[in-house]
């Protein structure tokens, strides 16, 4: 068997660590396997106690971070509090929150209570088609275009009988400086375009592609997804 490893596994603790469970948590089974640990909570007397409970039992070296999750501005302190780790740090993914989650959240929060004392409103959240599917390399980008998805949905079904639309877009591709201007087509639209065309939707349903040829791009994708499902678990092929 080779040398322990030196690198550090970070792991955040929301859950109540005077929890009779806290020993079978994942952070314990990676020390047991000779990983050392960051762990990260905002109880610091109980973070000592698990700490040197590992240090004493197991042999890792356990690093501690005092640090409230709920908070917005605990990150740089983090990440000032990992230097010299072997630890490969994630990149800031906080601007990208804070634009697609918290400022949906705020603003709607704001124009609600308007909309709901005069009994009609309509709120068009843009979304992505990245949200519909787990997307590898940009998990961040895509996880939060999802939870508009979901926010939105939950505020349609609560909304809808006060007179208030609350709609999600889920488009696919659109020529905008983000995409670097993609070429134009039957799938690929300018932004005027796919507003025009989206607009004529508003009233169908709490979420919609959009524009007809996203649709189509939806329903093809998902029907891979499931023939691909199927191939997996032994049922039905088309091969």
């Amino acid at each position: 068997m080779g040398d322990a490893p030196t690198h550090f596994n970070i792991t955040s603790l929301p859950f109540c660590l005077s929890s009779p469970f806290w020993f079978s948590h994942p952070y314990l089974q990676l020390a047991r396997q000779g990983f050392n640990v960051v762990l990260i909570s905002r109880t610091l007397e109980k973070l000592q106690a698990i700490a040197a409970e590992i240090e004493w039992t197991i042999g890792s070296t356990v690093k501690i971070i005092q640090a409230d999750f709920t908070k917005d501005d605990i990150y740089e302190y983090i990440k000032e509090k990992l230097k010299g780790l072997e630890i490969g740090i994630l990149d800031d993914i906080q601007s990208l929150i804070h634009c697609n989650i918290t400022s949906v959240v705020k603003m709607t929060q704001l124009i609600l209570k308007h909309m709901q004392s005069r009994q009609k409103g309509l709120i068009l959240n843009i979304s992505s088609g990245v949200a519909l599917f787990p997307w590898p390399l940009y998990s961040t980008y895509s996880a939060s275009k999802a939870f508009m998805c979901t926010f939105s949905k939950a505020l349609q079904a609560e909304y809808k009988e006060k007179g208030i639309i609350i709609q999600v877009l889920t488009p696919y591709a659109i020529s905008t400086p983000m995409t670097k201007y993609l070429k134009t087509n039957m799938i690929t639209k300018t932004a005027d375009e796919f507003v025009k065309e989206s607009l004529n939707y508003v009233t169908i349903g709490d979420e919609t592609c959009g524009c007809l040829t996203h649709e189509i791009l939806v329903i093809d994708n998902f029907s891979f997804l499931e023939a691909r499902e199927d191939r997996h678990a032994g049922g039905p092929s088309r091969d």
